[in-house]
């Protein structure tokens, strides 16, 4: 049997969500129930920026119903961004290395490993409860295919342990035909998902291409916005970054490549993280919805 396509939204809280998709009022604790009413399935991406406390991620596991599904982004030091000093766990900043501009410089990988720990515990309230999805791991742009970012891919796949990992990279190494087939198998050697992705259609070392593939039960698409002209902005927001609402021309594309990854995998989610608004419209939310009504109209399970 094909799996529903489960179709959600990158973050429930960013700005264009609260401001133009909510009802008007609606409080910040009434959010996520309001969300989880309407779709089955969240990517926290807050989780970028701050490792979660238990406290916190109990709260979520208590405002959702069974069954909803959050996938968790893994904290910018797991996936070797850089961060503040103060962006990390006060009991894990003594004796981190930090440049001059007050960021964590190239931390041992024990270091590392802590913080690992510290992110992995907090997700306990949704692992218990069978809500935890995937950790994605979506790498930066200067992560190329060469044998030391698979030696700490492998690395970091053995700290997550027994939880699903979501792989994402951004440069083009990673989608070169040469590398493709080699990429892939070892993958899924390695449980490891790979995240398929729709993004501006140019050809720069920064935007990752569309590599519709599955490399373990799960299959995952993320939705960026085809908005080449914000993309490399320096300085700019994420909502001015992924600024681009998708026309219903550019969503049916995407109904065959889900069908085909539908009847490939035992769970397929599709993301939105195009977040930000035109015309008083959340595109993130906007997205999502016409997505489902079209995989609904051409018998595409969803959920």
């Amino acid at each position: 049997m094909p799996a529903p396509v489960r179709i959600g939204t990158c973050s429930w809280a960013d700005d264009a969500l609260s401001k133009h998709w909510y009802p008007p009022g609606t409080p910040a604790k009434e959010r996520l129930p309001y969300y989880a009413e309407r779709f089955s399935t969240v990517e926290v991406d807050s989780t970028y920026y701050r490792v979660p406390t238990r406290q916190m991620v109990q709260g979520w596991d208590d405002r959702t119903p069974e069954g909803f599904v959050m996938h968790v982004k893994a904290f910018g030091l797991m996936t070797r961004h850089p961060v503040k000093l103060e962006q990390v766990p006060p009991d894990l900043r003594e004796g981190l290395p930090v440049d001059a501009r007050g960021r964590v410089d190239r931390p041992s990988r024990e270091a590392r490993s802590a913080v690992f720990r510290e992110f992995l515990a907090a997700l306990t309230p949704l692992r218990e409860s069978g809500k935890l999805g995937g950790i994605l791991f979506q790498m930066p742009p200067y992560v190329v295919w060469k044998p030391s970012s698979l030696d700490y891919l492998e690395w970091a796949r053995e700290q997550v342990g027994g939880d699903d990992f979501l792989f994402e990279p951004r440069h083009r190494s990673w989608f070169a035909e040469d590398v493709r087939d080699e990429l892939l198998r070892w993958l899924e050697e390695r449980r490891m998902t790979w995240v398929v992705v729709d993004a501006p259609k140019v050809d720069a070392g920064n935007v990752p291409a569309t590599l519709v593939a599955a490399t373990t039960p799960t299959a995952y698409v993320r939705f960026h916005g085809r908005n080449a002209g914000t993309w490399n902005t320096r300085g700019g927001s994420a909502a001015h970054r992924f600024d681009y609402l998708y026309s219903k021309d550019e969503l049916h594309e995407w109904v065959p490549p889900l069908r085909e990854l539908s009847n490939q995998a035992e769970q397929a989610y599709a993301f939105f993280n195009n977040n930000n608004q035109t015309d008083g419209v959340a595109q993130a939310a906007a997205g999502a919805q016409l997505l489902r009504k079209l995989l609904e109209e051409e018998e595409v399970p969803t959920a």
